[in-house]
Formats: C-alpha cells, sequence, structure tokens
C-alpha cells in the first residue's frame, strides 16, 4: 500500500498541470502501522484466557506475535459482548478484533483478515463401546437433544426438526448457571445423551472428552476471522502478508495442534499399588521439600502424581514441564533454567517455593490451615487469580467463601459462563474450573490412599 502511496505522490508531481501543486500532507501515516496496536478480543477457550497465571489463547497467542513480529506494543481490551467488541472497532477505539468474527452481511463494516477457520454446528454424542452412533440428521427423529435457551443451537434444531416434519425431541435448558459448554460436560458424564455446538468448541471439548463424537455436522460450513475496520484496509493487508510467511503458518499449525488436538484428558488410575510402603523413588525428594512448607510429604507427593504420574520428562498441552509440571513464566519468576527444568529436585523445590507464596497470598482469606490446602492446591493448578475470583463469587452467590467442598468449588466453575465471567467484581475472566474441581478431588484422593499404605 505504500509503493502504491509512493507511486501516486511521483505522478502527481511530475503532472502538475493534470494535478495541480504537488503539496503532500502527511497522509501516508495513515498508512503506517501504529506504535500502539489496539486490540479487542473476547474470553473464551479459543481466544483468550488466563490458566495458572499465564495468559493463553489461541488468538492472543497469534496477534502479540503479530505486534511483537512487528515492534509494536500490544493494547489488549476483553469486551463482555460480540456486539460490544465490534462496536469498538466501529466506533475507533481499537484497530483489530482478534477473534473469530462471522464473515456474513450483518458484519459488512469489518474486513476479515488474518486466520481464518470454517466452523459448523455439531451433534455432541458419546462414543461408548456397543453405543449406534448417529450418523445421519433423519437418525435424530425420536432422540432427545438439549439445546441452551434462546441460542444458536435452538433455532437451528428447530429449524432442522421442522425440515424433518417433526419428531426431534427438543429439550429446552435455561437454568441460569447452565451453558452450552455444560451441556456438553453432561453428555460426557451420561446425564443427558445429545446437545449442539460449534464444530471449533467441540474440537476444544473433544481434547478433554476423548470419548465424545462430534463427527455429525448439523449445518453449513461458516467462516470466521479476525476484522479490521473498512476504513484500515492496509491493515488488513498487513495482518495478510504476516500470516502467509512460512514461519506464521508453521505457528498456525502448531497453535490448532495445541488448542484443539493435544489431549488435556486426566487418565490417572483411581488406586495406585504403593509397593514396600513407598509411594515413589522420589520420596526423600517430597519429604525434604515438604518440610519446608509444614506438610505432610505424601501430600506434596499425592501432587506429583497427579501432575505428572512422577514422570519427570512430562510436557502438558499448557508447556508446563517436569513432575511437578512447572509453567514456563513459573520457572523464569523463580530464576529456574530450562536446562534445570526437568530435573526432579530442581522441580519439586521450586513446586514447593509457589506452594509457600500461594499459602501466604491466601492465608487472609482463608484461615483455616488445613482447609487452606485445598484452596492452594486449587491455586496451583488454575492460578491464584481463578481462586480469588472464585472466592468473591462464592460470596456473592450465598456459599462460604472460606470452605472449598461444594462451596468455592462450586463457585469456580461458574467462571465458565459468561453471566459469571463477565461480573464486574469477577477480575480474570473465562476458566474452565472442572478440571481443576476434578484435580483437587483426585490429588487428596491419593492423598487418603497413601497415608492409609505409607508410614508418615
Amino acid at each position: 500500500m505504500k509503493k502504491t502511496w509512493h507511486l501516486l505522490v511521483a505522478l502527481c508531481c511530475a503532472l502538475p498541470s493534470l494535478f495541480g501543486s504537488c503539496s503532500v500532507a502527511s497522509t501516508e501515516t495513515d498508512y503506517s502501522l501504529p506504535d500502539t496496536l489496539r486490540v479487542a478480543t473476547l474470553y473464551s477457550p479459543m481466544s483468550y484466557f488466563s490458566y495458572r497465571d499465564e495468559e493463553m489463547g489461541y488468538d492472543y497467542t497469534l496477534v502479540k506475535q503479530f505486534a511483537e513480529d512487528k515492534g509494536l506494543v500490544l493494547d489488549l481490551k476483553v469486551a463482555p459482548s460480540m456486539t460490544k467488541m465490534i462496536d469498538m472497532l466501529n466506533d475507533g477505539t481499537v484497530d483489530l478484533l482478534a477473534y473469530e468474527v462471522p464473515v456474513t452481511a450483518e458484519y459488512n463494516t469489518i474486513i476479515p483478515t488474518g486466520p481464518e477457520n470454517l466452523t459448523t454446528q455439531v451433534l455432541v454424542q458419546p462414543r461408548n463401546a456397543g453405543d449406534s452412533l448417529i450418523t445421519d440428521v433423519t437418525q435424530l427423529v425420536g432422540r432427545d437433544v438439549y439445546v441452551e435457551r434462546n441460542s444458536k443451537y435452538q433455532y437451528r434444531l428447530e429449524n432442522l426438526n421442522e425440515e424433518l416434519g417433526g419428531g426431534i425431541n427438543i429439550h429446552i435448558v435455561d437454568m441460569d448457571t447452565i451453558i452450552t459448554e455444560n451441556l456438553i460436560d453432561m453428555v460426557s458424564d451420561g446425564k443427558i445423551p445429545l446437545t449442539i455446538i460449534d464444530s471449533n468448541i467441540a474440537k476444544i471439548n473433544k481434547t478433554y472428552y476423548p470419548k465424545l463424537n462430534v463427527s455429525l455436522q448439523l449445518s453449513f460450513p461458516q467462516r470466521q476471522a479476525w476484522g479490521v475496520s473498512k476504513n484500515k484496509p492496509w491493515l488488513a493487508d498487513s495482518i495478510n502478508n504476516w500470516f502467509e510467511s512460512d514461519k506464521i503458518k508453521g505457528m498456525d499449525a502448531g497453535l490448532l495442534k495445541r488448542y484443539f488436538e493435544l489431549s488435556k484428558a486426566d487418565d490417572a488410575p483411581i488406586s495406585y499399588d504403593f509397593k514396600n510402603g513407598r509411594i515413589s523413588q522420589y520420596d526423600n525428594l517430597f519429604k525434604k521439600y515438604a518440610k519446608e512448607i509444614g506438610w505432610d510429604w505424601r501430600l506434596l507427593a499425592a501432587q506429583g502424581y497427579t501432575e505428572s504420574h512422577f514422570k519427570p520428562d512430562a510436557t502438558s498441552w499448557a508447556g508446563a514441564r517436569g513432575l511437578m509440571q512447572i509453567m514456563p513464566g513459573t520457572a523464569r519468576h523463580y530464576d529456574l533454567s530450562p536446562s534445570l527444568i526437568t530435573d526432579p529436585e530442581a522441580n519439586i523445590r521450586t513446586a514447593t517455593k509457589l506452594l509457600s507464596d500461594l499459602d501466604k497470598a491466601l492465608e487472609k482469606k482463608i484461615t483455616d490451615p488445613l482447609e487452606r490446602q485445598k484452596f492452594v492446591i486449587a491455586a496451583y493448578n488454575a492460578g491464584h487469580a481463578h481462586i480469588f475470583d472464585a472466592i468473591t463469587l462464592a460470596k456473592k452467590t450465598g456459599k462460604d467463601p472460606q470452605k472449598w467442598d461444594g462451596n468455592v468449588q462450586q463457585a469456580l466453575r461458574l467462571k465458565s459462563n459468561p453471566k459469571y465471567f463477565n461480573d464486574p467484581d469477577v477480575k480474570y475472566g473465562y476458566f474452565r474450573g472442572r478440571q481443576t474441581t476434578v484435580y483437587v478431588k483426585e490429588v487428596f484422593k491419593f492423598y487418603e490412599q497413601a497415608k492409609k499404605a505409607v508410614p508418615a
């Protein structure tokens, strides 16, 4: 675009009789990337969220890389809704939407740019042995399908039911704490048989629930992409050119695999065989460092097992590494070098430093030391920010903010619901709380077994 501008300027100067005087204002700067790139996005498991106190998300990682490659300061704003986000673009509050906006006539003020993906609505069904999979929409007749009230899934299902001549048993769910993501959980748990969701969200959820099948498409594909204002086509060009490089294509492929393919399921067995009164070959290290934080070493070992199954070279989808699954940012904070992050002793030592700091951060909020251990372990898994939010939500929803089981535990799971993670008193946005509540439960289940089988 700059080359085109330079050509016009040259032509203007060469032919003054046609174009008048050659006084050129600083219009060229309008086509230059700004020093600060103002970006809006939404909290979601795809675009932007915090996990273990590190910012993550497919769209966030890409736009952060774009800003870095172009030498720009990234000013990220999280909108409360798609409508508000688009208003921010149209009124000039932001330059770019780093979120997958549908490419439709409804959003004709936006130029699609950057990564473009196709989504469809798909049927979510169990894939258990012996179940007969639904492979054609006509097989939905006579089936019970659950969808969120006033959602696009409800409208699509109603239209499909009409196309088929009726017969689908449509169940509308309108509990204010239930969202589509919760319905997927319920299909996985066998509480409901079927639901509908967008294919990109389905793929993410399948990484948590590998026994789900999401292959049956129920709608036409929908293009989705980032967006810039029609007043800034040069910005769209810059992003598109950047995205065409081999480096970014490779990065994009890696991110798609990370967020939409790598398993995030916890496959820990219910019980563990404690042989010869030992938990693991690292018992001496758990004993050594548990003393420094005043914990029963068997609880620290239980957390190590739940984190990595005692595999010192384990790496998670999020980039956590080692026996205690230390995140890259945590390693940097505690001066743990990348070369030592998989060293068992260094890894456990760093984990106990983090546990100690989490305990101090929670001490004023949770006064009972034993109860506080559950909060600390939850914060280790989720990040302390989400636990602070859950404590706030517990207060607001009439639960005991100093009790984990059945109280803050339940409040944490509300953070996957826009009604709650967009609450003005909730500071850290979306979080998939179910995995953390299961994590805490598994740690203490292992701990109780260890206390019976292994001396203190």
